[in-house]
């Protein structure tokens, strides 16, 4: 039985209705039962509904945040974070200006919280799919505030993902793409520290609990989960996932509409 199980949120434990059904939280409540540790393992920051998610998941373990940026324990809080550095900060600010890419904006995340200041309604649209009423909030005012930025994020068409990247190449930072079935059409390009991934979020959770990565299994479905999915000895993809990462992967499980958590769960069981 694998020991720990690190699961994506969207397109994964959600789908469209942006909710875990029913189904999926009796999967993971016999893989609680089992002394099974779960963890989430998402872009997604500590905060809104992904911040339940993962206290619904182990409400006294870590968890992964920010696409690694961050993991943060549900019951103590202490959060463990990789910071961006300031002059790439206003690298990022000065893109999002870039004339021609009026329908690209920038978001900075602290671990728990995170700004922006665009008011377009893709804009208005992500802060109801994390679980937040929307507020534009000054960058300024939010980097003078926290005390640390783990992750900047450009919302961009899906179209213009490689665009955007080609972009991001000369600020040396790492960048991973993903989509949400909750907004089709929309890309969301997480840039965090040099070399930090889930897989490194991952790796330290593996260092708290004294389990090695090879007996982590990894559920996902997006780019953004490939580094973890290359990493772990148990990687499992999503019917719904890309390419990429149904290649790298040891099994393909059911579509996330079709609850294809609760499958691998149950595989996660005969590894």
């Amino acid at each position: 039985m694998i020991p720990l199980i690190c699961i994506d949120v969207d397109g994964t434990l959600v789908g469209a209705s942006g909710t875990v059904t029913t189904n999926v939280w009796d999967g993971v409540d016999r893989a609680l039962e089992r002394g099974q540790h779960l963890a989430l393992s998402t872009a997604r920051g500590a905060f809104g509904s992904a911040w339940d998610m993962a206290q619904r998941l182990n409400p006294s373990g870590w968890h992964v945040f920010h696409a690694g940026g961050a993991i943060v324990h549900t019951e103590t809080l202490e959060t463990r974070g990789h910071a961006i550095p300031a002059d790439a900060l206003a690298e990022l600010r000065a893109l999002e200006q870039t004339p021609g890419h009026d329908n690209w904006f920038l978001e900075l995340y602290s671990p728990g919280a995170y700004a922006v200041e665009a008011d377009s309604a893709e804009a208005v649209d992500h802060a109801g799919l994390m679980g937040l009423p929307y507020e534009r909030v000054s960058f300024d005012e939010f980097i003078a505030e926290h005390d640390s930025i783990i992750r900047a994020q450009m919302v961009v068409p899906v179209s213009d993902i490689a665009a955007v990247q080609e972009k991001l190449l000369p600020l040396g930072l790492s960048t991973s793409s993903a989509t949400s079935p909750i907004m089709e059409g929309t890309a969301f390009v997480s840039i965090t520290q040099p070399g930090i991934t889930k897989a490194t979020g991952i790796l330290n959770i593996c260092a708290e609990l004294g389990i090695t990565i090879d007996r982590v299994m990894m559920i996902g479905d997006g780019l953004n989960d490939l580094p973890a999915i290359e990493a772990v000895g148990h990687p499992v993809a999503m019917g719904n996932a890309e390419d990429e990462v149904k290649a790298a992967a040891n099994h393909v499980v059911a579509h996330v509409e079709a609850d294809g958590v609760v499958e691998a769960l149950e595989l996660s069981t005969t590894l």
